[in-house]
């Protein structure tokens, strides 16, 4: 790795802070949190020298896809799932075969798209776990289906 991303992977802020949720009615509401998750998985990508292409990809066909990424030659399609609470299961488990099949048709679009369908590709989970006061956890299941 770079050692500048290096350094920037141990003291990227969004990675080093303990995570406040809010409390009460200044709670952050489920789609803010999923945006937070997001971005965390964004910047955690480029520390580990991934290039983040595009993000929430919606494609007009139909389809879609949180992240599009770049590890080296390969074309990374992801999926990142944000939980603030370690019960109930891994982030993961949410991304049943229906999830896969929509963003596996956002990738095909993609690669479409592009009028590239040689490009070596793979389908990624990133989960993010954000427990009030704690630093956020990242997970990265690379070929997660």
């Amino acid at each position: 790795m770079d050692p500048v991303r290096s350094i920037v992977a141990r003291l990227h802020p969004l990675l080093k802070r303990s995570v406040s949720l809010g409390r009460g009615d200044s709670r952050l509401k489920p789609q803010a949190i999923g945006e937070l998750g997001e971005r965390i998985a964004r910047e955690w990508l480029w520390a580990r020298g991934c290039k983040v292409l595009y993000r929430n990809f919606r494609a007009p066909r139909g389809g879609e896809v949180d992240i599009v990424a770049r590890d080296g030659r390969m074309l990374c399609f992801i999926e990142v799932k944000t939980r603030t609470r370690r019960s109930g299961g891994r982030p993961a488990d949410a991304v049943d075969r229906a999830k896969q099949e929509l963003i596996e048709r956002g990738a095909r679009e993609w690669l479409r798209l592009l009028k590239r369908n040689d490009i070596p590709c793979r389908y990624d989970i990133i989960e993010v776990l954000l427990i009030e006061g704690e630093r956020p956890e990242v997970t990265h299941l690379r070929n997660a289906f």
